[in-house]
């Protein structure tokens, strides 16, 4: 698991704009109702983002997370992966994720069409309204790493996916559908993560590469796993910067 209730998302380089959040229940397409974190700037720019946690859920941390991004002018949605199992309860260290997980790996097709249509849900509260003029991205974090690859291999309304330590156990085939995405792709990770084998953050590199699609994939020397946090400056500071390189690149300027 990635971060605990202590833990807390670094600033990004720039943030000065106000932002409020709301708690929300969306709706998937197969009745499931689950929890998500909606984060509004005071004065939106035309990017978006979904946020998929890691596999703790919707968690203080991803909350916060998203206010960050609204900071900077960015809508930003996170959701809960376990309205199936759950319910609408708390994400908070009194939450065992494991016997949900579980579950889910004893029906995995299952479980990740679940997953599927949580997302979708996500993208379709994003592009409503307003939202539908704005370019949409996902963003995820070791489980979330995996969902948000595997959304750039459908087309559903992003333009671009950027996944942090993505896990290649429960979502492994992340890695047999590389050469499926469609968009372009950052994918950053630690060469001292116990989680992540870097060989397979290498294959990944290699299957992106035949493809040809456009990516990035940043290996940071020394990174623990879940180095994206407020204390481990040394690499969130270089990850933001990163991360808003490539959203301002595939996102075209606002018309006047």
């Amino acid at each position: 698991m990635c971060y605990d209730d202590s833990a807390r998302p670094p600033y990004p380089p720039v943030a000065n704009g106000a932002a409020r959040g709301e708690e929300l229940v969306l709706t998937a397409d197969d009745g499931n109702r689950l929890l998500a974190y909606a984060a509004h700037p005071e004065q939106p720019v035309s990017a978006q983002v979904v946020i998929f946690p890691d596999a703790r859920g919707l968690q203080p941390f991803y909350k916060e997370l998203a206010l960050r991004f609204a900071e900077i002018g960015m809508e930003a949605v996170a959701i809960d992966y376990y309205g199936r199992t759950a319910g609408l309860t708390a994400r908070d260290d009194s939450f065992d994720p494991m016997p949900h997980l579980e579950q889910g790996r004893q029906s995995q097709t299952a479980a990740m069409q679940g997953l599927f249509a949580d997302r979708t849900a996500a993208l379709a509260y994003l592009h409503a309204g307003a939202g539908k003029e704005r370019t949409t991205f996902t963003v995820g974090f070791c489980m979330g790493g995996a969902l948000s690859f595997l959304t750039a291999t459908t087309d559903i309304g992003v333009v671009g996916a950027i996944g942090f330590y993505a896990s290649s156990t429960y979502e492994g085939y992340f890695l047999d559908k590389a050469e499926q995405i469609k968009y372009p792709v950052l994918g950053m990770f630690g060469d001292a993560d116990h989680v992540i084998p870097v060989s397979d953050v290498r294959v990944f590199d290699e299957k992106l590469d035949k493809t040809g699609v456009e990516h990035k994939i940043i290996i940071y020397p020394g990174a623990p796993h879940a180095f994206f946090e407020r204390q481990m400056v040394e690499y969130a500071g270089d990850a933001w910067q990163h991360m808003l390189e490539f959203i301002n690149a595939h996102t075209p300027p606002t018309k006047s």
